[in-house]
């Protein structure tokens, strides 16, 4: 029976530290508490309104790992980590939108370097015309 209790515990302990919904998972550090469906709506809805405003075809939900309890506030792009010190649904917000916006253009990096280099190319000196 005690092995049972143990395991159970332990079950609980890993899904109150590690909760996984669809693109957000949730690591709380300490005794951190978040409000999980806020949490998840304000991802959902911070991932949308990106899509919307850059024209993403596609449906932009990027797998985000949220760290509540963590040492500082900050993004970390490469791993897709949000770090937060508390819970702060604008702050939350905000990163969300800076890693779903990285995720958008990833895909559109190197087109828009193209173009970019195109451009310059296109481009006419003033001073290169006049010679």
């Amino acid at each position: 029976m005690t092995s049972g209790i143990r395991f159970a515990a332990a079950v609980l302990i890993l899904t109150a530290a590690c909760f996984a919904q669809e693109g957000l998972t949730v690591r709380a550090k300490g005794k951190q508490t978040w409000p999980a469906a806020e949490a998840q709506k304000i991802y959902r809805s911070a991932c949308a309104v990106v899509q919307r405003e850059f024209g993403a075809n596609l449906s932009v939900e990027p797998s985000v790992l949220f760290v509540i309890g963590a040492d500082k506030n900050e993004v970390e792009f490469g791993q897709q980590e949000i770090w937060l010190k508390n819970w702060d649904r604008n702050a939350f917000a905000q990163r969300v939108v800076l890693v779903t916006f990285g995720d958008v253009m990833h895909d559109r990096r190197a087109a828009i370097g193209k173009r970019a280099v195109t451009w310059a190319d296109a481009t006419l000196e003033v001073e290169r015309a006049g010679h």
